[in-house]
């Protein structure tokens, strides 16, 4: 989840919206690449989720990060909350997943060489704690109850306001992990074509990475129960954006729909201020309930955007948001995706020639088949699987094309971060599908044994 947000002047003009937006646009040249991973904590010995207090917890495991491997502390009312240095944070989701949200990089080879880095600091202060860290879309065992609220402001207004709309929006707080990566867009017109290939290209990321079959200690009937929930999270910020494909659209079309969405809060002084349900267009009047009189300045805009959860998401960078968190080598592949068939034109057009006549029901119909079936799913007469084939391919060719290279110009390009979701496309098995075999099988129905195994 997102800290919050500074710098911003007051809002003066309706236009300044869309302007924050497009101030995003950057020539290709400066075009970088942010991951972010979720992971689940939990004691070793007990199996359960880590509290956020005590020798063993959250807050021991960022204290050990801060004193053993210099990152510095981000406080909120007294507590640790997060951590920052190099341009990356590491942040708290709210049942205490442990979040990297990386640096601004220009290959994947650097963005592999973080998540590397990551992952070791956080398992030898982990290894030192009895703590134990894993990546799945969904928690496989906890209860709501086994998993306490952290202790942020922003964290406790949402968790009250979930419990009003949809029916899941606590599960998707407490109990689910995500690996995301966050790329640039040159133009209007470019960030148009962009979001369009990313929310219609979004199921094939879900199918590809699902990675969460177990539910409170169940098999749940869905390959990624992780986007299940957020299919029945809060309809308005959620979904497939239906207006993104509708001639006209751009930034304005955004902000219009940005503005229609309800508000959380507004942040002042260090503190959360509740706005539940309340409008941002009242709020750019100044009659906002919670603050009257008082407009909005460009930093609560930015606040607001970050509390829509569409499967892609525009700020001034567009969000790729339909991936379960997984195992180590797959926190590389999602971002060697997106990066394949989005930073490459040729790429790019290739990806929306294969879309491009979908209809709204389509599109919807392939998220709810990649969660329920993975890439044995299928909608509106296309098949996940064929679908993926297509996909990987032409991301390898982006990333040809590419040609960044690594390890000291030893590896050519980024290709090789494909390969295990070529792997899954070879045999149709993704992530869910492992975990379930073993279930089913030398596990005898016994999750305990997916914590060793599949811990980072």
């Amino acid at each position: 989840m997102s800290i919050p947000q500074t710098g911003g002047g007051p809002i003066e003009r309706h236009e300044q919206l869309a302007e924050y937006l497009a101030a995003g646009s950057k020539p290709k040249d400066q075009w970088r690449i942010g991951t972010e991973h979720e992971k689940f904590g939990y004691c070793k010995d007990t199996l359960l989720p880590l509290p956020y207090e005590g020798e063993r917890s959250i807050r021991a495991m960022l204290e050990g990060l801060r004193d053993q491997f210099g990152w510095a502390p981000i406080t909120e009312g007294g507590h640790l909350i997060g951590l920052e240095k190099d341009g990356a944070n590491v942040s708290l989701e709210p049942g205490g997943a442990l979040e990297l949200s990386g640096g601004l990089l220009e290959t994947i080879h650097q963005t592999c060489d973080e998540v590397n880095d990551h992952l070791r600091e956080v398992k030898a202060v982990a290894d030192g704690i009895g703590a134990g860290f894993i990546g799945l879309g969904a928690a496989p065992e906890w209860t709501h109850e086994q998993m306490p609220l952290m202790p942020k402001g922003r964290y406790k207004l949402m968790d009250a306001y979930m419990q009003r709309v949809g029916t899941m929006g606590t599960t998707m707080m407490r109990r689910t992990c995500t690996v995301q990566v966050n790329l640039d867009f040159g133009s209007e017109a470019d960030m148009v074509q962009k979001m369009r290939v990313a929310l219609a290209l979004q199921p094939v990321a879900t199918a590809l990475f699902a990675n969460s079959p177990f539910f409170e200690g169940k098999v749940n009937g869905h390959k990624s129960w992780r986007s299940r929930v957020w299919r029945d999270l809060d309809a308005a910020r959620t979904g497939m954006l239906p207006f993104v494909f509708e001639d006209g659209f751009g930034f304005e079309a955004y902000v219009q729909y940005a503005l229609d969405v309800p508000m959380y809060f507004v942040y002042r002084d260090g503190k959360y201020i509740d706005a539940l349900g309340q409008s941002f267009r009242d709020f750019m009047r100044g009659e906002l309930p919670a603050l009257p009189g008082e407009k909005p300045t460009l930093s609560d805009w930015a606040d607001h955007l970050t509390t829509i959860f569409p499967e892609a998401r525009l700020k001034k960078f567009i969000e790729m948001r339909g991936a379960d968190g997984g195992p180590w080598r797959r926190l590389c592949a999602l971002p060697a995706l997106w990066v394949g068939l989005l930073y490459d034109q040729t790429a790019q057009d290739a990806a929306w020639d294969l879309a491009k006549d979908w209809d709204a029901e389509t599109r919807q119909g392939l998220r709810v088949a990649a969660s329920e079936n993975g890439l044995q799913g299928a909608a509106g007469g296309v098949k996940l699987h064929d679908l993926a084939r297509e996909v990987v391919q032409i991301s390898e060719a982006g990333l040809k094309a590419r040609a960044m290279p690594g390890a000291g110009g030893l590896i050519p390009d980024e290709t090789h971060f494909l390969n295990a979701l070529k792997e899954s496309v070879e045999t149709g098995r993704t992530p869910a599908d492992e975990l379930l075999e073993k279930y089913r099988g030398e596990w005898a129905g016994d999750l305990t044994r997916l914590y060793p195994e599949y811990s980072y």
